[in-house]
């Protein structure tokens, strides 16, 4: 029966060490599936230790034949020294004694009948079990595409800037060389005038006629400042959390402000107003206009919606 037993546990997917011990302290398949679902918790080191220290079981009167166990702490009386130890590790009763009394052995109807209520609740632990274990994976997965959208959305501001860095750099850049031709340029017409001045003083001396006194010489004036080009724009954005306050190139989109509030300020915008003079920035033509194109620079107002 004993190997029966320790097959049908193994069948039924046990571990091998936990199985042979339950075979032991237990009295048939029932018995053994219910000591494995009690001490499944249980480290086998901790179960083999109690195996080995044993119950602590008194003797009857010499010549007395025991037919059954007894627990001195709760009365309970069990058929074999397996059942009654399997008592004590779920009670943690430790006094048992030996017995005279006969205990009735379980029919096989009543066998059969705890044998499909103790499968019913390991099918039922391990069917829970699969549930935990199936939300369990579903939270990572949750986790796991939180943490790449919010890497994705920093990837994204990140190059955002970049390419407003790469674009402020590049319109520099071209100023820059528009001051140096104006004062290449400027430098030639004065070398010209000098060139002509001295051809005129050399005629006159050649036909001996005094050399004209040559006014104070006008200094050239000097290159007009072109007019400011106003490549930022200070803005005022009135929210229904406050007011914020950003420098931003002009030629920055309408629609790329809406993004920067969206994505640092949590607000959905759907259009701005500005009051002085009463303009309204909404749907995807007037989004696309840069600040400059707007009238927004070199400084405005807006009231975000």
């Amino acid at each position: 029966m004993s190997g029966s037993t320790l097959d049908q546990l193994l069948e039924m997917g046990f571990d091998k060490s936990r199985a042979e011990l339950a075979v032991k302290k237990s009295d048939g398949l029932p018995d053994a599936m219910d000591w494995l679902e009690k001490t499944q918790d249980t480290p086998l080191d901790e179960l083999l230790e109690e195996e080995e220290s044993g119950t602590n079981i008194q003797k009857v009167d010499d010549g007395t034949v025991a037919l059954s166990l007894v627990c001195n702490d709760c009365g309970k009386k069990f058929r074999s020294q397996g059942e009654a130890e399997f008592h004590a590790n779920k009670s943690g009763h430790a006094d048992f004694a030996e017995s005279t009394e006969q205990i009735a052995p379980l029919s096989e109807e009543e066998k059969k009948q705890r044998l499909e209520e103790l499968r019913e609740r390991v099918k039922a632990k391990r069917a829970g079990q699969a549930a935990i274990d199936k939300e369990e994976q579903k939270r990572n997965e949750q986790i796991k595409r939180k943490a790449t959208k919010e890497s994705q959305e920093m990837k994204e501001e990140l190059q955002r800037k970049e390419q407003m860095k790469e674009a402020a750099k590049k319109r520099q850049e071209k100023i820059d060389e528009m001051e140096a031709k104006k004062r290449i340029k400027a430098k030639i017409e004065a070398d010209k005038e000098e060139r002509r001045r001295k051809a005129e003083d050399a005629k006159a001396a050649r036909e001996g006629r005094a050399v004209p006194v040559a006014a104070a010489p006008t200094p050239a004036p000097a290159p007009a400042r072109p007019a400011a080009t106003h490549n930022e724009a200070r803005l005022r954005l009135q929210t229904s959390g406050g007011n914020v306050m950003k420098t931003l190139p002009a030629d920055t989109t309408l629609f790329e402000v809406a993004q920067l509030l969206e994505s640092e300020n949590g607000l959905t915008v759907t259009k701005f107003v500005q009051n002085f003079p009463r303009k309204i920035f909404e749907g995807n033509l007037d989004l696309g206009k840069t600040l400059k194109e707007a009238g927004l620079v070199p400084s405005a107002a807006l009231i975000v919606q």
